[in-house]
């Protein structure tokens, strides 16, 4: 059975994270994913952690829906520990296992580079999770609106990421159908020799394909059925309003960097 992936998925839940605009939402991801890389320090990290925590908070999402979804990323973040704890040369040596030696600054380092990426993933989802498609479409659409004057096509640029976010745990769900199918007809995914499981990921992805452009077809006619034709001289039902809350949130954001930068160049 495949891991259950959050990103993508919305989870309904009535909440002052969900009340945001999606634009400060949008513009807070990009930033944090860029402010991110200022912390270098426990103290920089502890701070992260606590903004995090209060995100997570405040967005009222399930902590087990949340843990569960961290479950796919847990074998790139133990690798990406391994990795620093072994290829790391700096610093007073803390243990010694035949040829190898772990440094303290190995685990140092590991450790904060693991604990950025679950930064990155949990932060990066809690946009998904707290904001539909059709407010995301819309946020993008908004922030973009000056490209329009290079004739670049931001509503359906907008509309093409909202659609692959939403439809990634749709496409999961499907693997995981025909992973089952192909395992009752005995196909191994799990074991056997390496070779032997990459043959078996070709008879998983034909489907997987043919599937995937069935359904982008399907969601093509069912569009031009309702009459879409673009952006061009489209309205909206909801319009997108831009209040207090936002500020804060976009504020909250000023002072966390600010802080990293602090902690980075001048503590």
């Amino acid at each position: 059975m495949m891991p259950p992936i959050i990103i993508g998925q919305y989870v309904p839940v009535n909440s002052i994270i969900h009340r945001l605009d999606p634009r400060a939402k949008l513009i807070s991801v990009f930033l944090f994913v860029l402010i991110i890389f200022l912390a270098n320090n426990f103290i920089s990290y502890a701070v992260v952690s606590i903004f995090i925590a209060l995100a997570v908070i405040l967005s009222r999402v399930p902590l087990s829906f949340i843990f569960r979804g961290l479950k796919p990323i847990f074998f790139i973040v133990i690798l990406t520990f391994l990795l620093h704890l072994f290829l790391t040369k700096e610093g007073e040596i803390v243990y010694q296992i035949g040829v190898f030696s772990i440094y303290k600054e190995g685990i140092v380092q590991g450790v904060y580079i693991s604990l950025r990426l679950l930064f990155l993933v949990v932060f990066t989802s809690l946009l998904t999770l707290t904001t539909t498609p059709i407010e995301i479409t819309d946020g993008l659409e908004s922030l973009l609106h000056p490209f329009k004057r290079f004739k670049l096509p931001v509503h359906e640029f907008a509309l093409m990421m909202s659609i692959s976010l939403r439809f990634i745990p749709t496409l999961l769900e499907e693997t995981e159908k025909i992973m089952k199918a192909q395992s009752a007809r005995g196909v191994e995914f799990t074991s056997g020799p390496m070779k032997q499981r990459l043959k078996a990921i070709v008879p998983l992805l034909i489907p997987l394909f043919v599937s995937s452009f069935k359904r982008a077809e399907d969601l093509a006619i069912a569009m031009e059925a309702r009459g879409y034709k673009g952006g061009e001289g489209r309205t909206k039902l909801r319009l997108l309003t831009w209040g207090l809350r936002d500020n804060m949130l976009l504020l909250m954001m000023a002072l966390l960097t600010a802080v990293l930068i602090w902690l980075r160049f001048f503590y």
